[in-house]
C-alpha cells in the first residue's frame, strides 16, 4: 500500500511539472523544488532530533541525491519542454525493469524466471506503446528521458537498500539536505537569468513537485520498498504511466491514445504476475 501510494504521488509529477513550467524556467523549477523539499525535510529531521547518519551511509545517500533529487527531476523537466506528458509517461514506464536490473546487480538477489518474464513483458508493452505513438522513432526528448531512467533507477535501488537500515523518510530527508547548499545556490543563479511569471497553475505545480512528489512520495516509496523488496516494488511502477495519462487528460486536457486501454490491461497483468513471483 505504501509503495502504491508512492506511485500515485509520482504519477502527478509530470503534469505538475508542466504546470510549474508555466511560471518558471526548467533550471529554476528544478532548483527551487529541491530547495523547498530540502527545507521541509530539514524541519522534520530537526523536529525529530534525528542524529546524523553513520559515515558508511553517506555514499549511498549521495547516490540517492544525484539520482532522484537532482538527475531525474532535471532530465525529465528538460524533456517536457518538447515532449508531451503522455509521451514522457510511457517512456518512463521502463523504469521498473531498469530498477529491478540494477537492484539484482547491486544486492546480489536473483528474482525468479517468472518474475523476469513478466517484467520484460511489461517493459515491451510500454516500449511498443511509445514507439507506436511516436511513429516508430524516438524524439529528441527521449534522450533526456532514457538518461533519467538510469539515474533514477540507481537512486531507487540505493534508497531501497538504505531504507532497510533506517526509516525511509530519513533516507530521502538526508539526501535532500545533502543537496541543499547546491540547490540554494542554483536557485539564486537560475532565478536571476530565467524569467518568472507567477500563475496559479505554476505555484500549485511547484508546491506539488516539492512537497508531494519529492518528499512525501519518496518517503512512502522507500518505506514500501523496504517492506516488500526493491524488485517487486519497482514493478508497481508499471501502472505509473497509465495513471499519468489519466492526469494528463484531467489536468492538462491532453488526448488519450486509443491504444492506452489495451496497454493498461496488459501492464496490469504483468504487475499481477510480478507480485506473485518468488524472489
Amino acid at each position: 500500500m505504501l509503495a502504491g501510494l508512492g506511485v500515485i504521488a509520482f504519477s502527478l509529477t509530470f503534469p505538475s511539472t508542466v504546470w510549474g513550467l508555466e511560471s518558471f524556467g526548467p533550471w529554476s523549477l528544478v532548483a527551487v523544488r529541491s530547495t523547498l523539499a530540502a527545507l521541509v525535510a530539514g524541519c522534520f529531521l530537526l523536529a525529530g532530533r534525528v542524529p546524523l547518519p553513520e559515515r558508511r551511509h553517506w555514499a549511498g545517500l549521495a547516490v540517492v541525491a544525484c539520482g532522484v533529487v537532482i538527475g531525474f527531476p532535471l532530465l525529465t523537466t528538460l524533456a517536457l519542454r518538447t515532449s508531451t506528458t503522455s509521451h514522457a509517461a510511457v517512456v518512463v514506464g521502463l523504469l521498473p525493469l531498469t530498477t529491478a536490473t540494477l537492484a539484482a546487480v547491486r544486492t546480489g538477489r536473483r528474482p525468479s524466471r517468472a518474475f523476469w518474464v513478466a517484467a520484460v513483458s511489461g517493459a515491451v508493452v510500454v516500449l511498443g506503446f511509445t514507439l507506436q505513438q511516436s511513429g516508430g522513432s524516438f524524439s529528441a526528448g527521449d534522450l533526456y528521458l532514457f538518461g533519467a531512467l538510469l539515474v533514477c533507477a540507481a537512486g531507487y535501488t540505493e534508497g531501497g537498500r538504505l531504507a532497510a537500515l533506517m526509516p525511509g523518510w530519513q533516507v530521502i530527508g538526508w539526501a535532500l539536505v545533502l543537496c541543499l547548499p547546491l540547490m540554494a545556490v542554483g536557485s539564486a543563479v537560475s532565478l536571476s537569468f530565467e524569467p518568472v511569471h507567477l500563475t496559479a497553475h505554476g505555484v500549485i505545480g511547484l508546491v506539488w513537485v516539492a512537497a508531494g512528489s519529492t518528499f512525501f512520495g519518496l518517503y512512502v516509496w522507500y518505506r514500501g520498498m523496504a517492506a516488500i523488496g526493491i524488485p517487486k516494488a519497482s514493478q508497481l511502477q508499471l501502472a505509473q504511466p497509465l495513471l499519468t495519462l489519466f492526469w494528463a487528460v484531467v489536468l492538462l486536457g491532453e488526448t488519450v491514445p486509443v491504444a492506452a486501454p489495451i496497454a493498461a490491461v496488459a501492464v496490469l497483468v504483468c504487475i499481477a504476475v510480478t507480485q506473485r513471483a518468488k524472489s
